[in-house]
């Protein structure tokens, strides 16, 4: 009788875990639908560095004296920023949706809610939303004392295609 009280609890807890969409999920106190925990932000109008639509909701700058920079940062379906490096190295943290990453040279990685992707002082990359879906990612710039960041020319669509082939 215990094992089967434990499973049911165990089953019971899972389903009222579930997301009932991709960028939703359900608190299990509650039943409330949660589509992002930090806000959305600024749309980035007129940024050079990011191709299609883009919003940033800044949360720790340099001037907090953490070392890093923190911000939210949601791509609209198919927006991608440019080739990018940063001195000091970066990561990501994938919070809802369905995203790209790819490094020179390297192919595209499919980035789903979860994922978290340590990128290294000096690598060249770019990070974006699949044409499919919209994609948010918290982004920590790291050793801020090495330098920023270098933005390089942007992501052709036959590179951003390249997914899967």
């Amino acid at each position: 009788m215990k094992t089967t009280t434990a499973i049911l609890t165990g089953l019971l807890a899972l389903a009222a875990c579930q997301s009932p969409k991709e960028n939703e999920k359900t608190t299990m106190e509650t039943k409330e639908i949660v589509k992002d925990v930090f806000p959305k932000g600024t749309e980035l109008k007129d940024n050079p560095n990011f191709s299609g639509k883009a919003w940033l909701q800044t949360m720790v700058v340099p001037a907090d004296s953490f070392g890093c920079t923190v911000g939210n940062v949601t791509f609209a379906p198919g927006c991608r920023n440019n080739w990018h490096s940063h001195k000091g190295g970066q990561l990501l943290l994938c919070t809802s949706g369905k995203g790209y990453y790819q490094e020179k040279g390297k192919p595209i990685r499919q980035l789903n809610p979860g994922d978290v992707v340590k990128i290294a002082p000096d690598v060249v990359h770019w990070h974006g939303a699949a044409p499919d879906s919209e994609f948010t990612h918290i982004a920590i710039g790291t050793q801020l004392d090495k330098g920023g960041v270098t933005w390089l020319e942007p992501v052709t669509d036959e590179e951003y295609n390249s997914y899967g082939k």
